[in-house]
């Protein structure tokens, strides 16, 4: 709780035992809301097994990353005279994605990854490690509401796509140089209806063969290298 009040620390999540009071388990709750922490509630045996010593029916896992708000760091891409480029993850819970996801996404101009605060996989030690530590290098923006970050990026003009592999435009055809925001979403439910539907237009790649789709990792990579394209001829 003090760690969470007085700030300059970044949790990726807080288990939280089931036999502590109502009272303190809400407390905790509040207090890690305004961090845009989420908190777990589990049996003792859970917390046991971190072997965490005397932890009190609490125990909070460190992030390796370092996370900022989404409109301060739109305004401070706005203020360095850049047209804002972000990639924004739903439901994507291996890490080896998320940290090569992360990879390309630094060496092709992104600035900020937009996650959101529960149903995506922690960025710990292999995370980082895949993403050749482009994850303590790249702005990323954790959010209670991933509707709300939609909302943000709207109110400051960016466009958001979302990926779909029925989606209306090819990538091809897509506006990248505009201030923009993709979305990915997990290989095995997609993208959240309601983010779709909160999207300006839904993207596809172009695709020969008979698999379904490609690695979402992959996916990344193309679109991210065609809105780098993009940006890179206009100058």
């Amino acid at each position: 709780m003090k760690a969470l009040e007085e700030g300059g620390q970044a949790f990726d999540k807080i288990f939280v035992s089931s036999t502590l009071s109502a009272t303190v388990i809400g407390q905790l709750k509040k207090a890690a809301a305004l961090a845009t922490v989420p908190v777990q509630v589990v049996p003792m045996a859970k917390l046991n097994a971190f072997n965490a010593g005397n932890h009190e029916g609490c125990v909070a896992l460190k992030s390796r990353v370092t996370y900022q708000p989404l409109q301060a760091v739109i305004d401070w891409v706005v203020g360095e005279g850049r047209v804002p480029l972000f990639l924004m993850l739903d439901g994507i819970t291996d890490v080896r994605n998320i940290g090569g996801i992360a990879r390309t996404a630094f060496c092709t101009g992104v600035d900020a990854i937009i996650i959101p605060d529960k149903g995506v996989g922690a960025l710990q030690e292999d995370a980082v490690l895949t993403s050749a530590g482009a994850l303590e290098k790249i702005a990323i923006c954790r959010v209670d509401s991933l509707l709300k970050a939609i909302d943000t990026l709207h109110l400051n003009g960016v466009q958001v796509y979302a990926t779909q592999m029925k989606g209306n435009t090819s990538i091809e055809d897509v506006n990248f140089e505009i201030p923009c925001c993709i979305i990915l979403g997990g290989e095995e439910k997609g993208i959240y209806p309601a983010l779709l539907k909160g999207a300006d237009s839904t993207v596809y790649i172009p695709m020969q063969g008979g698999v379904d789709s490609f690695n979402v990792s992959v996916s990344a990579g193309i679109i991210l290298y065609e809105a780098m394209k993009q940006r890179v001829q206009r100058l």
